[in-house]
């Protein structure tokens, strides 16, 4: 049997996981990848393997029919998103998949609190002005009683709440299927976009749907705070750059610190780049090695069972 791995932090901690494949005499292939591969590329690829762990590669009903056709039996989405997997297309094709949700919402909420604390004191702009030789000296935002307007309240939504909480911050969650949590009780719960003129901070921690494409856009941002700071960690299509761009243009939005974009790698010519007050991630908020090591072994673990060889 072989294993195509399509996940860029799996790929780069392959090392570790070879002799788990080896054990089962599986020989496990890793094309290389920068954040996701064509369809067409997959096409070629996918039929010649019977299974396939998958990263944000636009897993879409043409690449599962050519991989049926082929040799594929079995897949595994790596990570909690499916956004980029037609999940439908697979069960029809009688392909079993699924994904390994609940991996790693504290390392994502670590990042999300990290650019909440960046946002606030400015301390991106700080370290450009230093390394340039400046000594510069903004005057931050105290976080203490600051006002999150938090859309998603799932597994990363939780986590990054409870950090936040700690900062004495208070914290209004947006999810359609909000469910009180333990130790999370003073969240408060609204539907979006209420409320929104109130957030200090906007944090985006949900899945991407058809319903929420393009969540934040030139309506909805205009019912945000004036100076409202945002952090997406994420799906980037959740939102319009093109009237991110506007409003931070306008000054009307302050900042922003985006660890996923509409288009990965995050083109050449985008209109954000411009501006100082943004901060740039590579959708890299969930790579540790411990939440890899976790993720990727539950994934192997899953693909496994699929293909019959535990």
């Amino acid at each position: 049997m072989k294993v195509l791995v399509t996940c860029p932090p799996m790929i780069g901690a392959i090392e570790r996981f070879e002799p788990l494949f080896a054990a089962k005499g599986i020989e496990v292939n890793c094309p290389s990848v920068i954040q996701t591969l064509s369809v067409e590329e997959l096409k070629k690829l996918v039929p010649q393997y019977d299974g396939w762990i998958i990263g944000d590669d636009p897993a879409n009903r043409e690449v599962f029919a050519a991989g049926k056709a082929g040799n594929l039996k079995a897949a595994v989405k790596w990570g909690v998103g499916v956004d980029n997997v037609d999940f439908k297309a697979a069960q029809e094709l009688q392909i079993p998949i699924t994904n390994t949700p609940r991996m790693f919402g504290g390392e994502v909420a670590d990042i999300a609190v990290g650019y909440v604390i960046a946002l606030a004191r400015q301390t991106f702009v700080i370290d450009r002005g230093v390394r340039a030789g400046q000594w510069p000296k903004p005057s931050g935002i105290s976080l203490a009683n600051k006002k999150v307007a938090l859309v998603g309240f799932g597994d990363i939504g939780k986590n990054t709440a409870k950090r936040l909480l700690a900062f004495d911050m208070q914290i209004t969650a947006y999810d359609p299927y909000f469910q009180p949590a333990l130790g999370l009780e003073s969240v408060e719960s609204a539907v979006w976009p209420k409320k929104l003129s109130e957030a200090d901070f906007i944090i985006l921690t949900c899945a991407l749907t058809q319903n929420n494409r393009h969540l934040i856009n030139s309506e909805t941002l205009a019912q945000a705070k004036l100076g409202v700071r945002i952090v997406n960690v994420a799906r980037g299509p959740l939102i319009d750059e093109v009237a991110l761009a506007e409003a931070l243009a306008s000054g009307y939005v302050h900042s922003v610190a985006l660890d996923v974009f509409e288009e990965e790698p995050l083109s050449a010519n985008s209109p954000l780049r411009k501006f100082e007050r943004c901060i740039f991630g590579s959708h890299n908020a969930s790579n540790t090695v411990d939440a890899v090591h976790r993720a990727s072994e539950r994934a192997i673990a899953l693909l496994f069972e699929f293909l019959g060889v535990n």
